[in-house]
């Protein structure tokens, strides 16, 4: 019954996939293809992925370079750093490889450089000689960079722009041609990128950058450091226009674990302290079209302590609310409305109505943030943050995996998560950039749901038969804004259907945030469409009956006949003011499943400490549609 009810629900979603390939590619890649009408399939990515190139992660013990990790992403199988084989169960269709832009191969280079050319320098010299000795040395060196970073001690070599310049001019070339070649059009979308890696006192001000152009234009330019300014967000934002200028191509900036910002992400001022203006507010957005707000490193989307009536908000939290990026700051609670993401698309509300300009204007992605050149995002083939923790160490879930020298974090702490997916006319560079660019995009835990959202003012409950044809036709897809309307309200529609390799559906949501008329914003989550309609009710207290939880700890399993297919539904704001600007995103969550932990407790035959979560409910986020009122 349960196949019967997924092959149905696929039939009925071949509206919404289905790319088109013609002919042979006179480029020689074997595969050309069409660009469709409009974004009729979905194409799942990682777009934040570290090879041995950066210096974090050779430090920690990576030695996978991009030609491999481009290799696992496309379905291939390689041997991981510490000698497992590892394989994903289905190819991805994109990714950006995002090595650090400061000290770019840095540790690397110590590491190898001859003993006796580093007697002179006693710093490098200890590093080099922690970096041969052990894997703990490793670590230690590691900790070292990260707590030196935070706190701006790191020694000239590993910052003089000069010495960086030199270094990675040879290794940014030499990986624009590796990039070059794996990307195949129609196939496989292997990006340019790097990750800007601004740590004012430990606070996260990371982006990862990413290119619609290949090597010839991205190696007109190199890596952009920061270093030298503190990470100020307005001179990357600077570089990339006049990277456009020069070179006629195209860059975006994705901010990342804002919730390891202590605030200073989605801060309602400058870097520099100086008010947020217009002309500030657009070139954010210009530049900053999407956020990933979900990632090994925990989730960013809402904290309980923002939105106490979300039962559903506080996802991966556990381990990273209490301190930024290094623990070399603890998280104060009026730090937590600049570390997330829906606290920041209410911000951009409020900024709208008074500098005329929204600069937290974002879809949502997620991506993995994986420092071992495997992008995988499966609980059940989770290969860690780092190679010192791969899938083969039994220990690693209750052992200590710090950012710095504090402790205070453990293996558990880090989530199996995410992807990015677009929506996309064709699996190519410019049409999947483009997609990020209009926010047509949306974040995952890391099941491959697919998720359709649309809104308009023209729809009717009989366009969910034909969804995805009428949300073109008579409204804005994610990511798109709504104005008019002649006061009525907007209407959605709406479609989830489960990650066949996945867990069935629990429910969609819709998370609404607005401007009242004293200027403050607000929110409030509605549940629009679950599974087992007939049995679950909305009570007094506004809360769906939940799902069963059917996961078996000691096998790893669940009910796979539990939870929907698929859930499509027509929604209408039941109260909606066509005076207050509003947004509007779709959650979908799945039933109940088990984490990471629990397979390898399992696999091992250990037992895992009573503080780990071991079921959780995986979920995917859309980009927001935005509702303005008339001038």
């Amino acid at each position: 019954m349960r196949k019967a009810l997924l092959i149905a629900a696929c039939s009925a979603a071949l509206a919404i996939s289905g790319c088109k390939y013609v002919g042979d590619d006179p480029n020689g890649s074997g595969s050309s293809l069409e660009n469709t009408e409009f974004p009729e399939q979905v194409f799942w990515g990682d777009t934040h992925l570290h090879t041995d190139n950066s210096v974090d992660a050779f430090g920690f013990g990576n030695r996978l370079n991009a030609e491999q990790a481009l290799r696992f992403a496309r379905g291939e199988e390689v041997t991981a750093t510490k000698g497992a084989k590892a394989k994903l169960s289905r190819p991805l269709d994109f990714l950006v490889i995002a090595d650090h832009s400061d000290a770019m191969g840095a540790t690397k280079a110590i590491k190898d450089a001859p003993r006796i050319a580093l007697l002179g320098n006693e710093f490098l010299l200890r590093w080099h000689d922690m970096l041969n000795e052990s894997d703990e040395g490793a670590l230690q060196v590691t900790a070292e960079l990260i707590d030196g970073a935070a706190k701006g001690t790191l020694p000239e070599e590993l910052t003089d722009p000069a010495d960086q310049a030199e270094r990675t001019k040879d290794l940014w070339e030499a990986h624009g041609e590796t990039v070059d070649e794996y990307n195949d059009p129609g196939k496989f979308t292997a990006f340019m990128g790097y990750e800007f890696t601004p740590m004012p006192g430990g606070d996260n001000l990371h982006r990862v950058v990413m290119f619609r152009d290949g090597a010839e234009k991205t190696t007109q330019v190199l890596p952009y450091s920061s270093q030298g300014f503190a990470g100020n967000p307005e001179k990357l934002w600077e570089h990339m226009a006049a990277y456009e200028k020069d070179t006629g191509g195209q860059m975006l900036a994705m901010p990342h674990n804002s919730n390891v910002s202590n605030g200073r992400m989605f801060e309602m001022q400058k870097y520099d302290g100086s008010p947020i203006d217009k002309a500030y507010a657009e070139t954010r957005a210009k530049y900053e079209p999407v956020v990933e707000v979900t990632q090994i490193k925990g989730d960013s989307e809402a904290h309980p302590f923002l939105s106490p009536n979300d039962e559903f908000a506080g996802f991966g939290d556990a381990g990273w609310d209490h301190c930024n990026l290094s623990c070399t700051g603890d998280t104060k609670p009026e730090d937590y409305a600049g570390s997330y993401a829906r606290e920041a698309l209410k911000r951009g509300l409020e900024l709208m109505q008074t500098v005329g300009a929204n600069p937290f204007k974002f879809g949502m992605i997620g991506s993995t943030d994986s420092h071992t050149s495997l992008a995988t995002a499966d609980e059940d083939n989770f290969f860690g943050k780092h190679s010192q923790n791969e899938l083969n160490r039994e220990d690693r879930a209750m052992q200590p995996q710090n950012l710095g020298t504090r402790e205070g974090r453990f293996g558990w702490h880090y989530l199996s998560s995410g992807y990015a997916a677009a929506w996309a006319t064709s699996n190519s560079r410019e049409a999947i950039f483009d997609a990020f660019q209009r926010r047509e995009v949306y974040a995952t835990t890391g099941p491959r749901m697919t998720v359709r959202f649309f809104g308009g003012f023209e729809f009717a409950e009989g366009d969910t038969a034909d969804l995805v044809k009428a949300g073109y036709a008579k409204g804005v897809p994610m990511g798109g804004d709504l104005s008019g309307g002649n006061g009525e309200a907007p209407k959605f529609l709406i479609s989830a259907m489960m990650d066949p390799e996945s867990a069935g559906l629990d429910r969609v949501q819709v998370v609404k945030g607005w401007v009242d008329a004293s200027g403050k914003s607000q929110e409030k989550v509605y549940n629009v469409s679950w599974s087992n309609a007939d049995d679950r009710n909305i009570g007094a207290d506004g809360k769906l009956t939940p799902v069963p939880n059917t996961v078996d700890l000691a096998k790893g399993t669940w009910d796979k006949d539990s939870g929907a297919p698929e859930l499509v539904t027509f929604w209408q704001d039941p109260e909606f003011d066509a005076a207050q600007h509003a947004f509007y995103y779709v959650r979908v969550l799945e039933i109940p499943t088990p984490t990471w932990p629990v397979y390898d407790a399992i696999k091992f035959g250990i037992t895992l400490a009573d503080d780990v979560i071991r079921i959780q409910q995986e979920r995917a986020y859309s980009s927001p549609i935005w509702y303005t009122p008339k001038a």
